[in-house]
C-alpha cells in the first residue's frame, strides 16, 4: 500500500501548479530556511492571515514531504468552493463576488482536484467547532510525529483581525503545545518545533507581489515544562506565539 509520502511524490507535479496558480505574480523570499529540518518529526508553528496562499507558500518552500492540518470543509468540494467565494467576497468586495462567476470553470477544476486530493496526501482534517474532532486531529498528529513526519500547524482564521494587538498574529490556541508535550512525556521524544512568520499572503491572490516568510530556530517543549500539565503547555504556547511575533516584527521592520 502506497505511503503518503509515495502519494506526495506522485501528485507533486500538479501539486506544484497549483501553488503557481493560486499566487500568481508572487515573489516569495524566506529568510533562516537553513532552521528546516530535512528529516525527523518537527513541527513548523506560524501565523495564518493569508487564507489558501498559507499552505501554499509553505508548501512551495520547506524541503521535504510535509502534512497539515485543515478545516475539515475543504474536504468536499461544496465546503471548499464555499471557502475559495468567501474569500475572494471578504477581499475584493463585489469584484470578487464578479470574478467568481469569472472564473467558475477554472475554480471548478481547482475545486474538484484539491477537495479530492486532500485526504490522499495525509491532510488532518479539524473540525474546528467541535471538541472531540479536534481531540481526535490531536491524537493523529503525534501518530504522524512518531512516524518522522513533519506537520504544519498554522495558528489564526485565514486573514487580518484588526481587532487584535498584532492584526497578522492570531492569538495561539493550546494544541501545538499539547502534542509537544504528550510527545515528551508520553513517549520520551524531543520533537522540534519550529517559528515562521508570514506576511504579504494577506493580500488578494490576484495581485502581485512579494511575500515574506522568517523561519527561526527550533524550540522543545522541554526547556519549558514545570508546574505539571497546565502550567507547561501554557507557558510554551506564550513561547511560540512570542517567538512568531519577533520573527513577524523583523520582516515588517527590514
Amino acid at each position: 500500500m502506497a505511503t503518503f509520502e509515495d502519494e506526495l511524490k506522485r501528485i507533486e507535479p500538479a501539486a506544484r501548479f497549483i501553488t503557481r496558480l493560486v499566487l500568481p505574480g508572487k515573489k516569495i523570499v524566506v529568510r533562516g530556511a537553513e532552521h528546516f529540518f530535512r528529516e525527523g518529526p518537527n513541527i513548523i508553528v506560524g501565523n495564518h492571515c493569508g487564507s489558501f496562499k498559507d499552505p501554499a507558500v509553505v508548501y512551495r518552500i520547506v524541503p521535504r514531504p510535509v502534512f497539515f492540518t485543515a478545516n475539515q470543509q475543504i474536504f468536499s468540494r461544496d465546503g471548499l468552493d464555499y471557502l475559495v467565494r468567501k474569500h475572494l467576497k471578504r477581499h475584493l468586495k463585489e469584484f470578487g463576488v464578479l470574478l467568481d462567476s469569472v472564473l467558475k470553470p477554472l475554480k471548478f477544476l481547482f475545486v474538484r482536484y484539491a477537495s479530492s486530493t486532500v485526504a490522499r496526501v495525509g491532510t488532518i482534517p479539524v473540525d474546528l467547532y467541535g471538541h472531540e474532532g479536534k481531540r481526535a486531529a490531536v491524537e493523529r498528529f503525534m501518530d504522524y510525529l512518531r512516524a518522522g513526519r513533519a506537520l504544519i500547524s498554522l495558528h489564526g482564521r485565514g486573514r487580518v483581525m484588526p481587532q487584535h494587538s498584532n492584526p497578522y498574529v492570531y492569538p495561539f490556541g493550546r494544541g501545538t503545545s499539547i502534542v509537544a508535550f504528550n510527545m515528551q512525556d508520553r513517549y520520551g521524544l524531543r520533537v522540534p518545533v519550529t517559528p515562521i512568520a508570514l506576511y504579504g499572503t494577506q493580500r488578494p491572490f490576484i495581485i502581485p507581489g512579494k511575500i515574506l516568510v522568517n523561519v527561526g530556530p527550533p524550540l522543545y517543549i522541554a526547556d519549558y515544562i514545570g508546574g505539571g500539565f497546565d502550567a507547561s503547555v501554557a507557558r510554551f504556547k506564550d513561547v511560540l506565539e512570542a517567538a512568531v511575533k519577533a520573527l513577524f516584527l523583523e520582516l515588517i521592520r527590514s
